[in-house]
């Protein structure tokens, strides 16, 4: 039977790094208890589902991502009876449950390491990648990506942390372990899988050394879509066709053109594909070179993914996750924060795709400034932090960590303005950003205005929009620093998305053809509606007006708008 499965496209998703969710024991540590008492919540955003970070047991080296046990749940967060009844609740709201697969590595205190550092002659030996003499590659975490192992006497590969050796998916053994552990998550009812960094896991035979002006990275080209890549997710794909279930794939450095390759033809293995490029419109990696926001970077990164895959593919649209600082502090700002955090939430929900909207993003939660690296937990940040930029000052050196550190992201979810945020009733296990007093739900809740409200009107017009899901992208003025502008249409129906990135008013030149028309404005980001429109917004919502009619096309600080068209046919 052909396989039809496209439900994601009508979807949005919410993702959760569980740790610092909600406490709903009272240990200080974010668990499925307190998932199960804000499923509401999450179903009161707009979404359809919900996209769990690791929830496996673990010793937490990169927190839930060097897994120890495939098929249960971390004490920490529950068990997996509590999984279940949070699976089935979500699903009686109407939610689908998707699971992070990270079977690029495992953890060093796995069962399956444990026998395969024993011996040469034991079962599990090649189930992880050992070689007597370690090449020159790099861990993009930890130093070098080879450890040595005395109870063995060899060498075991590790991309990521030492404790996160990397497994030999050339072994079939593996490939089957992986396959029996998607059927066991499946059969119990979730619909889907967001697979780590996925397109790591077949290595060039020989492992030859990397290229020595390519620090951190030089060993990429050799384990980044490998020569048995396409082969290994078939296999991995054929289980998702025994299920109604959906593959989003985690690309680190990916192209269009590798990408295209999950995505379309005959080598399709994957449904989405989360990208980095528009990730980089302010660094060159995240954590190792900064330089000032470039809105024509980003936007190039918009759109050459939306034209690429257009008719072919699909997209996922993304702003913030576990391993990326907070949004509104590097593309918007701080003392724009309802505004800029309102226009970004505008910028990618109506591309076309699914959105993915991380823990916090809807209230507008901003990164946090620690005083020493001692404070920081997250592997990653310690290890740039001691490896690259130790000719600068401290003050530097922790400048940078601000602006880079996954354990931004990583803060408990700010719910209201009692101690701890809401997130506990105790010390929680990191630290609670000091602005939860001013950005926290429960404010939000209150005010018609907020960014979490705001995200709520944009899901809704989107949802409510065959356009705005299935619509044709086109971009305006890709070479304007300012503004960003781009067009969803469908038949007769034509949406206009216009987004300020300046901290200035600034002038927007419309396309020749919307100049003289006249469109419903449909959502604006600034309470009085464009200044024209002032007093009267409210009472006149959705009435067509003309866009040079707003204020003369003037835009205030990070002002969004969408406006929807409908073309008019001619009388024979």
């Amino acid at each position: 039977m052909e396989w039809h499965n496209d439900w994601y496209k009508r979807m949005s998703f919410y993702q959760i790094w569980v740790r610092s969710f909600a406490d709903g024991n009272g240990d200080g540590i974010g668990d499925l208890y307190g998932v199960y008492d804000k499923l509401e919540y999450i179903r009161s955003l707009g979404v359809d589902g919900i996209w769990f970070s690791p929830l496996y047991p673990s010793p937490n080296a990169d927190y839930g991502y060097d897994i120890s046990d495939y098929r249960d749940i971390h004490p920490e967060y529950g068990t997996l009876e509590q999984f279940k009844k949070v699976l089935h609740k979500a699903h009686d709201l109407g939610l689908k449950v998707i699971m992070d697969l990270v079977v690029n590595h495992t953890s060093d205190e796995h069962p399956w390491f444990l026998e395969s550092r024993k011996g040469k002659d034991n079962p599990y030996s090649d189930y992880y990648i050992w070689r007597d003499k370690p090449n020159n590659w790099d861990s993009l975490f930890e130093g070098k990506a080879w450890e040595y192992d005395k109870v063995r006497g060899q060498y075991y590969l590790h991309i990521f942390a030492k404790k996160q050796p990397d497994l030999n998916m050339d072994n079939p053994k593996v490939r089957e372990e992986v396959k029996n552990i998607m059927r066991f998550w499946l059969d119990m009812g979730v619909d889907g899988f967001r697979e780590d960094v996925i397109n790591f896991i077949s290595k060039k035979e020989g492992l030859p050394n990397g290229l020595p002006f390519l620090p951190a990275v030089n060993g990429m080209p050799y384990y980044k879509d490998g020569p048995h890549i396409h082969e290994y997710m078939a296999e991995f794909r054929e289980v998702c066709k025994e299920y109604d279930c959906f593959q989003i794939g985690e690309g680190p450095m990916t192209t269009v053109q590798s990408a295209m390759k999950y995505l379309t033809g005959p080598t399709k293995s994957l449904d989405m594909m989360f990208s980095f490029d528009h990730m980089m419109a302010d660094c060159i990696y995240t954590e190792y070179v900064h330089r000032p926001f470039s809105l024509v970077k980003l936007k190039r990164a918009f759109t050459k993914w939306q034209k690429a895959l257009a008719g072919k593919g699909w997209c996922s649209l993304y702003l913030e996750n576990h391993d990326h600082p907070r949004i509104i502090s590097r593309y918007g700002s701080v003392h724009y924060w309802r505004e800029s955090g309102t226009m970004l939430a505008a910028s990618f929900l109506f591309q076309q795709g699914t959105p993915f909207i991380y823990q916090g993003q809807e209230i507008g939660m901003t990164n946090i400034r620690l005083h020493s690296i001692d404070d920081y937990v997250d592997v990653s940040t310690k290890n740039n932090y001691h490896s690259y930029h130790l000719k600068d000052t401290i003050e530097r050196r922790l400048k940078r960590i601000h602006l880079s550190s996954r354990d931004s992201s990583r803060t408990p979810v700010q719910w209201d303005a009692t101690r701890y945020a809401g997130f506990s009733k105790v010390k929680p296990w990191f630290y609670v950003n000091p602005n939860y007093r001013k950005i926290n739900v429960a404010a939000e809740e209150k005010d018609p205005d907020s960014i979490l409200n705001f995200y709520r009107k944009c899901l809704a017009l989107r949802k409510q929009s065959k356009t705005l899901i299935y619509g044709e992208y086109k971009e305006y003025f890709p070479k304007d620093p300012n503004i960003y502008m781009y067009e969803r249409s469908l038949g007769d129906i034509r949406y206009l998305i216009i987004c300020s990135f300046s901290k200035l008013p600034v002038k927007v030149h419309f396309p020749e053809n919307y100049a003289d028309r006249k469109g419903q404005l449909m959502l604006c980001n600034y309470p009085d509606g464009p200044q024209v429109m002032a007093d009267s917004l409210r009472e006149r919502a959705h009435q067509e007006v003309s866009l040079l009619a707003a204020e003369h096309g003037m835009f205030r600080p990070y002002e969004t708008r969408v406006y929807r068209f409908r073309e008019r046919t001619q009388r024979s």
